[in-house]
């Protein structure tokens, strides 16, 4: 101990706080450290007297493991696992805290002599700890590197919270602690597929996949609330809706169809006079347009109508090009272009109104009421985070895996088979 004193070593620092502890009367204070200690005692008995140093905190206590990091994860899970079976009828409730970091710390003797530790080790556990909630554990990112790959019964048991700021506006990444064996969720093997490539030499793409993600995330929400809002509006207001895409989309398209002046040649008197004479009539590119095929049950966004007259055959004299009795019998056929704006009846707005309305009714919905900030995710996919009045995502229809996870880290799974048209609301027991 002595020669460890005169340095600054790292080791992992386990810092443990009652919550509600000054609340209690001084019998329920009594209660609470008894069994707190009790608990304590059993979750670092395995650890040598050597390897450990404990401050009793009042409220809690801070252990120092000189050993093993292991050890520091270890002890709280057991706590926590003890405190877990403790019988609910018991007053007041043992609730802890729990927060653990891997740090440089100081060796240092007390007032009494006793072996003690300063540094910033301890004091960024006590930072962390302070981010819990009631009975959760969260590590800091030093002791999440150092930990997370020792062993395989810890891949998938850290779920990353975020970024936490302390009162000195100091910035601290924090992980959620699961149950040994089990997973925080399902994203715990993207995370660490995500790390690997970022090690590849594919991390160059890496920002570019972010952007596209996050503006695709983006389009999905937009377009997921447009479809909620067109199925709550009312009949006048989905034909305002309908309207609003229809009145561009007609003006495009007359924009297209409409003939340009450079049809209007003036046709040579011999010329002319061939075609009286073989039959052929000429026609105008708008002529054209309309004896194209129109799609089957759709009206036309342009009508355009076309008179030509004919002329009559038994009035065509053969002779030659050049003959006064030929040319003043032959006809030049006369084209008139007269275009007429199609404006859409009443019934059809309304059959263009249902058929959008089938459509939208072949999707399926999920709806969750949580506290703000959980997130939805679906078949592995982050649908979006509640908001204080719910989310509503838009599937296909069909059997989905719904993963619903807290910012506390608290896990939610539940396999749904959606029907069209169906919505179907996801409870978790932590959004009672």
């Amino acid at each position: 101990m002595e020669e460890r004193g005169n340095k600054t070593i790292m080791c992992s620092v386990l810092f443990l706080d009652i919550a509600e502890y000054s609340k209690k009367s001084v019998a329920g204070q009594i209660s609470l450290k008894d069994r707190f200690n009790s608990y304590l005692s059993a979750a670092i008995s395995s650890v040598p007297i050597t390897d450990r140093i404990i401050l009793d905190t009042g409220d809690g206590a801070a252990i120092n493991f000189l050993g093993d990091i292991e050890d520091a994860l270890k002890a709280a899970l057991s706590l926590r696992e003890s405190i877990a079976k403790e019988d609910p009828s018991v007053d007041p409730p043992l609730q802890v805290r729990v927060g653990i970091n891997l740090g440089p710390v100081r060796l240092v003797r007390d007032i009494n002599g006793q072996p003690n530790i300063v540094g910033d080790g301890i004091n960024v556990a006590q930072r962390v700890m302070g981010f819990a909630d009631i009975n959760q554990i969260l590590m800091s990112r030093s002791y999440y590197d150092a930990v997370s790959r020792l062993s395989p019964e810890y891949a998938g048991m850290f779920h990353f919270q975020g970024s936490r700021t302390d009162k000195h506006v100091r910035e601290h990444e924090v992980y959620a602690v699961g149950h040994l064996g089990d997973k925080t969720t399902e994203l715990a093997a993207a995370n660490l597929l995500a790390e690997e490539e970022a090690k590849s030499p594919g991390h160059i793409l890496a920002p570019v996949k972010i952007a596209w993600s996050s503006a695709a995330s983006k389009l999905d929400v937009a377009i997921e609330n447009a479809v909620v809002r067109f199925k709550q509006a009312d009949p006048k207001q989905r034909a305002i809706y309908i309207g609003a895409i229809a009145v561009p989309v007609v003006l495009i398209g007359a924009l297209l169809l409409k003939p340009t002046h450079h049809d209007k040649v003036p046709v040579s008197p011999d010329v002319g006079q061939m075609q009286a004479a073989s039959g052929i009539q000429p026609t105008s590119a708008v002529a054209q347009v309309i004896a194209q095929p129109r799609a089957e049950g759709r009206a036309p966004d342009v009508a355009q109508h076309v008179t030509a007259a004919k002329p009559d055959p038994k009035k065509i004299v053969a002779g030659k090009p050049g003959s006064k009795k030929a040319v003043d019998q032959v006809k030049h056929p006369v084209v008139s272009h007269k275009v007429v704006e199609h404006k859409p009846t009443d019934k059809k707005v309304s059959a263009v109104a249902t058929g959008s309305s089938a459509e939208q009714v072949k999707g399926a919905y999920l709806y969750i009421i949580c506290k703000e900030g959980t997130k939805m995710f679906v078949d592995g996919t982050e649908k979006g985070k509640v908001v204080p009045t719910g989310l509503t995502v838009a599937v296909s229809p069909g059997q989905h895996k719904i993963i619903v996870t807290s910012r506390s880290g608290s896990l939610y799974t539940q396999n749904v088979e959606l029907a069209p048209g169906k919505t179907v609301r996801i409870k978790p027991n932590f959004c009672d």
